[in-house]
């Protein structure tokens, strides 16, 4: 398996996989596909990976901007993150944000955050210590990885991509 960024030609593939993969997610609102494409379309696809197997896109992960008190301080959103569903729960997702984050720190990003489920997430050194808030969601699901610096607090802020 190798993993690079996407190219032009992986734009439809990687659409196709992140409608298959969320689809049968309960908190899926089935936005997630378009959620990437419009993130690429504002500038606000910092990262976008894919992983491959002779040819075939098997996964996809997206990192972009994140602001938090309003300030963006080199923070990052790790998401969505797609894996075909006959190929997940095989390490491809977390080899996509184990490199994803590999760049950021190469970048001098600050961290990272995400919404999602600790028991997956803290396998890749996510973790909420509840300084983190998004909504009024649990502050359970509001992780982060600090790459440099003081572990911030504070409410996070999506790109606009995530919000319409």
């Amino acid at each position: 398996m190798r993993i690079r960024y996407e190219m032009p030609a992986d734009i439809d593939t990687i659409h196709d996989l992140t409608s298959i993969a969320f689809a049968p997610m309960p908190f899926s609102e089935g936005t997630e596909a378009e959620i990437v494409r419009k993130l690429r379309a504002n500038g606000d696809l910092t990262i976008s990976l894919v992983a491959e197997e002779e040819g075939e896109i098997l996964g996809h992960v997206a990192f972009s901007p994140v602001t938090i008190d309003g300030v963006h301080g080199g923070w990052f959103g790790l998401g969505p993150i797609s894996v075909k569903p006959e190929r997940q729960r095989q390490g491809i997702g977390k080899a996509l944000i184990v490199r994803g984050l590999e760049l950021l720190m190469e970048m001098g990003a600050s961290g990272c955050a995400l919404i999602g489920n600790p028991d997956i997430y803290n396998r890749v050194g996510f973790s909420s210590d509840g300084q983190l808030t998004y909504l009024d969601l649990d502050t359970r699901l509001v992780q982060r990885i600090v790459l440099r610096g003081p572990a911030p607090s504070g409410a996070i802020r999506f790109a606009p991509a995530f919000e319409s």
